[in-house]
């Protein structure tokens, strides 16, 4: 049995959860967010949780078991509390600056690159060098903040680039001289 996926998920007294079908809705303070139920897996909402179980020991449903337990959870927490990630500019000359609800990088190329927020995503500049991605969908703030990542990932030698909050960036040698 899944150890994960055999978990209750606590609801807090200020969210809702609905299934019709195969659709989670998850419904609190900052917003709602829908989640799509793989075809084996069941969900049912007994005494303020939420029950996940699988009709068999298959390979697929084994998978999809903790799996979906743990989509439904990040759901609920982030219709409570809402997700975050850090970001940081490091590098000569490299800065961030808010325009609006978009951000432009300098980042050493010969344009400044702006960065459009998708929707349910809010950038923030703090200072010059620091980002802040935040929403409630964990996947869509994870993946906003690797694509800011990838205009200028961290290079080995000296650093420089976007890195997120906290990463440590390995150092490479540069040539030995003579």
């Amino acid at each position: 049995m899944s150890r994960i996926g055999r978990l209750p998920i606590d609801i807090p007294s200020n969210v809702t959860v609905t299934i019709e079908g195969s659709e989670v809705a998850v419904k609190g303070p900052k917003g709602e967010l829908l989640l799509s139920v793989a075809s084996p897996i069941e969900v049912k909402v007994e005494e303020n949780q939420v029950l996940v179980t699988r009709p068999d020991d298959e390979r697929a449903s084994r998978s999809l078991h903790g799996l979906t337990r743990t989509l439904i959870s990040n759901n609920i927490i982030g219709v409570t509390e809402g997700y975050t990630k850090g970001l940081e500019v490091v590098g000569t000359g490299y800065r961030v600056a808010q325009k609006g609800d978009s951000i432009e990088f300098a980042l050493g190329f010969s344009h400044p690159v702006l960065v459009d927020p998708p929707a349910g995503i809010t950038l923030t500049v703090e200072g010059n060098n620091k980002v802040t991605v935040a929403g409630i969908d964990k996947q869509a703030v994870g993946e906003t903040a690797a694509n800011i990542r990838k205009i200028r990932k961290p290079e080995p030698y000296k650093g420089k680039g976007v890195r997120y909050a906290g990463e440590v960036v390995r150092r490479k040698a540069g040539k030995a001289g003579k």
